[in-house]
């Protein structure tokens, strides 16, 4: 729904380690400690000219004055939401997570793990070169992150002048996200669920495995770092795939009892008394009916730290209803929620010691898990699965699988 652009480009934002990275997870998970952050950050797989050693690889765009570039931006990286600009051009928004939306002018975009954003940019500045730009936004109190920042380069044709640096928001730079994202619209009215047959509240966040001192016990004051959602610290199965177990009946797999509300009451966003810090571990899932209209609200917690966190529900894109900081407040809350153009999306960033609220119809059978888009997140246990039942036509079944489906 825009006059089509002279060219696209995918944007594909990353990190890099200087070490295996599959080492980096191991060790984390071994000493129950957090990983280490990543040495760069990158932009098509180049870090860009504010590295060492790294100019000569910098990415290059080429472009004539006038023309309308679309840039498909993408947030590759494993732990870490991102700013992302371009020097004295304008962006205006048109599609996230691969569906259109109504199109916005901004000048900075933050995506989170897993989030895409396409953006349509004007060449209509003076002919020049100018960097695009991606940082950290980081919201955890007193964890370590990547401050570093990586640049690739716009430049006009026959424009030889040293690359313009863009500003960036502050790291912490709530008040820029949350602008951004309470722009994000669907493209007109859509149908959103209202009659709502499943209604989930769901807490997020992190905790603490209690053990005894030692080499796997370097979390803080000797714990083992873990996460968890309704207070169900996730276990992946090892035997066979949740969605095997489920078709071929399976026993002793996973169970059918995640909680719809968290079993204990409290002060989500405040003081958590330590008796909450530990989370129980389990391979638990909530099962669905075919059909239902279902809403959950996904409430961050501040053990250890509030913090911004991307969830991901395979299977389905979802309307983003309402999002807003501190406690969710289902009496005073409901009534702001937008029914009539909310953004479809299939990664939500829940706001820093806030919720968001999602619908969506569970119309799509199978096993589908919904997880933190933060690699080291869902290593720790940030995750949980649905079971979505068939319904009654062959349309509304699972498919068998394939005949050269391999084994595990």
């Amino acid at each position: 729904p825009f006059p089509k652009p002279k060219l696209e480009l995918p944007i594909v934002l990353g990190e890099w380690w200087n070490r295996d990275i599959i080492s980096v997870l191991q060790q984390a998970l071994f000493t129950g400690a957090a990983p280490n952050i990543s040495d760069a950050l990158t932009i098509n797989g180049q870090p860009g000219d504010l590295y060492k050693c790294s100019q000569q690889g910098t990415v290059r765009y080429s472009v004539n004055s006038g023309d309308t570039v679309l840039l498909r931006v993408i947030n590759a990286a494993l732990n870490q939401q991102l700013f992302f600009t371009v020097a004295n051009h304008k962006l205006t928004v048109v599609a996230t997570d691969a569906v259109y939306t109504k199109p916005f002018t901004t000048k900075i975009i933050m995506v989170g793990p897993g989030q895409t954003t396409d953006v349509l940019l004007t060449a209509n500045q003076k002919p020049g070169r100018y960097y695009m730009a991606a940082r950290a936004y980081a919201t955890a109190r007193n964890a370590p992150f990547d401050n570093t920042t990586t640049t690739a380069i716009l430049e006009y044709k026959s424009a030889t002048s040293r690359p313009i640096l863009p500003p960036l928001p502050a790291y912490n730079d709530t008040n820029t996200v949350t602008a951004f994202s309470n722009q994000i619209k669907s493209p007109g009215k859509v149908d959103v669920p209202t009659k709502i047959d499943e209604n989930l509240f769901i807490t997020i966040g992190f905790g603490f495995f209690n053990c005894s001192p030692g080499p796997r016990c370097q979390g803080p004051n000797n714990t083992r770092f873990g996460a968890s959602m309704n207070n169900v610290s996730f276990v992946l199965p090892s035997r066979a795939s949740l969605l095997q177990a489920y078709t071929n009946n399976i026993p002793n797999i996973y169970t059918t009892d995640f909680p719809a509300t968290p079993l204990v009451k409290f002060d989500y966003t405040g003081n958590v008394p330590r008796g909450l810090w530990q989370p129980i571990r389990g391979t638990k899932l909530y099962n669905l009916k075919f059909g239902s209209n279902v809403q959950i609200v996904l409430q961050d917690t501040s053990i250890f730290s509030t913090e911004d966190h991307p969830v991901h529900l395979h299977g389905y894109h979802f309307y983003v209803v309402g999002q807003g900081f501190g406690n969710f407040n289902p009496s005073r809350d409901t009534a702001g929620f937008n029914l009539i153009d909310p953004p479809q999306r299939n990664t939500i960033d829940v706001p820093v010691g806030g919720w968001a609220a999602i619908r969506f119809v569970a119309d799509n059978p199978g096993v589908w898990l919904m997880h933190c888009h933060i690699d080291t997140h869902l290593a720790w246990g940030f995750g949980m699965a649905f079971i979505v039942e068939d319904g009654v036509g062959p349309s509304q079944k699972l498919l068998p699988p394939p005949v050269d489906l391999p084994r595990c």
